[in-house]
């Protein structure tokens, strides 16, 4: 989480529950556009990662070089990202005071909002409004992660012949693709990403983060309770859940199937407007204008539905892809379009540098 020299390129690995991305962006400066050098992913075990935590760390580093030699990618530095009860994001006020005054005073700071040991936890921060306010207080957003967790990840990353170079969070590397592929929303929009295991929320009003959280609940849940109801395997059920074709929101699939996506998705429509309704109801008089899904489960059939019908807002299912060129010599326009809500928080990491804030 340190400061190295400006502009370093790093590949970004996403380390999911259910498989692990790794892709490479490079940056035109001239015109700021962004191009797609590498991208593979590989699937995982089912326990291989639970929760945010690596149970089987020697199936995810073999996955990880599996993925670097596969790819042929010759950098070393990796920015990755972690979420889940570890982290920790809030918006705090503080008195107006330069970033240098800040840096010197934020774990006293800090300790007052994180519930864990200040000696555990790695800080960051980010100054949302240096300006102030007429109080002369200051917008920061605070940003603690559990060292255990971080080192876990960083020694994964080292034993795999890489090196850690930027730890960030999903929910911020899902912004930092937003904000690549569409213009800064004036409103209130939130940002969905249906992982395997995990929902990051992330509100972003005027474009700036509001507020985070990530939801212990993911695709996963669809695919467990189909196998528990047909009494059929892990593999079998995923098959069913996604009717044969990743890609296919609508479709067609046994009745008993879709009353079990159907229930799931109610079930999860309802915990994340309840996660979004928490924020909202404390900034009344400003409506969420849209949803945007991303995420491999926001392609569930009917969940996209669900979460429109609980939230009452429009929902869009982003495309991390959107604004980046891709050579389409190189890489299957089909395979990125079936991957592509899979590589949201990949494509964050990805856009990172090395010496970034």
């Amino acid at each position: 989480m340190g400061l190295f020299s400006r502009s370093t390129q790093t590949i970004g690995l996403d380390i999911g529950s259910s498989s692990i991305k790794v892709m490479e962006l490079l940056q035109d400066k001239k015109n700021a556009s962004w191009r797609l050098k590498t991208f593979g992913m590989v699937d995982l075990p089912p326990e291989a990662v639970v929760d945010g935590a690596v149970m089987n760390p020697n199936v995810v580093v073999d996955a990880i070089r599996e993925l670097v030699d596969r790819c042929k990618i010759k950098t070393k530095d990796v920015t990755a990202a972690i979420s889940g009860h570890s982290v920790i994001i809030k918006r705090i006020n503080l008195p107006q005071m330069s970033f240098e005054e800040l840096e010197e005073s934020i774990q006293w700071e800090a300790e007052q909002y994180i519930p864990f040991d200040i000696n555990d936890v790695n800080i960051s921060f980010q100054i949302l409004d240096d300006k102030g306010d007429e109080a002369g207080q200051m917008e920061v957003l605070l940003v603690a992660a559990r060292k255990e967790l971080v080192n876990e990840y960083q020694s994964l990353i080292q034993e795999a012949g890489l090196k850690p170079r930027i730890v960030d969070v999903d929910a911020f590397a899902v912004e930092n693709m937003f904000s690549l592929n569409y213009d800064a929303p004036k409103e209130l929009v939130a940002l969905v990403n249906i992982g395997a295991s995990t929902v990051n929320l992330n509100i972003l009003h005027n474009g700036v983060t509001a507020f985070t959280r990530d939801v212990q609940m993911g695709g996963r849940q669809f695919t467990e309770e189909i196998q528990r109801a047909l009494g059929i395997s892990y593999e079998e059920a995923e098959m069913l859940k996604v009717g044969g074709s990743e890609e296919d929101q609508d479709a067609v699939i046994p009745e008993e199937i879709e009353n079990i996506l159907s229930a799931v998705s109610e079930n999860l429509a309802t915990e994340v407007h309840r996660s979004l309704d928490f924020h909202l109801s404390a900034t009344p008089g400003v409506p969420l204008s849209r949803v945007y899904l991303s995420g491999g489960a926001a392609r569930t059939p009917g969940l996209a539905r669900a979460i429109g019908r609980a939230t009452g807002s429009p929902i869009e299912i982003a495309d991390p892809f959107r604004k980046i060129t891709i050579d389409e010599r190189e890489f299957s326009p089909r395979y990125l379009h079936d991957k592509s809500l899979q590589a949201a928080v990949c494509v964050g990491l990805a856009m990172r540098r090395v010496g970034d804030q």
